[in-house]
Parts: C-alpha cells; sequence; structure tokens
C-alpha cells in the first residue's frame, strides 16, 4: 500500500484585504479567509493602513503596528 504524507505548515506567508475579506496564505497552501468585520481595527482601517502588515515569529503572526492589530495563524485556524 503506498501512502503519500502532506507534511503541513500553518505559517503566514502572504496576507491581503479587500473591503470585506482578510485573506492569508499559508506557507503549505492552504488559504484561509474571514470576514473583515470580525477585525474592528482592520475594518475600519483604509485599504493602505491594511497593506501595511508584517509577518511575526516566522509567519506565527500578523501585525499592524499602525493599527495596533495582532493575530496568530492558530487563531485563524480555530475559527473556522
Amino acid at each position: 500500500m503506498h501512502t503519500s504524507m502532506v507534511e503541513l505548515d500553518a505559517s503566514a506567508v502572504d496576507v491581503s484585504t479587500d473591503e470585506q475579506t482578510l485573506r492569508v496564505v499559508l506557507a503549505d497552501g492552504r488559504e484561509l479567509s474571514a470576514p473583515l468585520m470580525w477585525f474592528p481595527r482592520l475594518f475600519s482601517a483604509t485599504a493602505e493602513q491594511r497593506s501595511k502588515w508584517r509577518l511575526m515569529g516566522h509567519g506565527i503572526g500578523i501585525a499592524w503596528d499602525e493599527l495596533d492589530e495582532h493575530l496568530s495563524v492558530a487563531g485563524l485556524l480555530r475559527q473556522h
């Protein structure tokens, strides 16, 4: 019997937003999305402010320093 192993890596590698959705791409190819309204600081921010994100801890979290918003990938996964 042949089985293939897929190695999961829940580290964020890219983040994007539009007026309604937060999208996070993980290193293993998965994509998470969540309604922007779940994150009031991001929801009320301008597109320019939302574009100023940085990865924390090799992708375990995402920070928008200007907005004082910090999200963990683990927390996003739990919300799904």
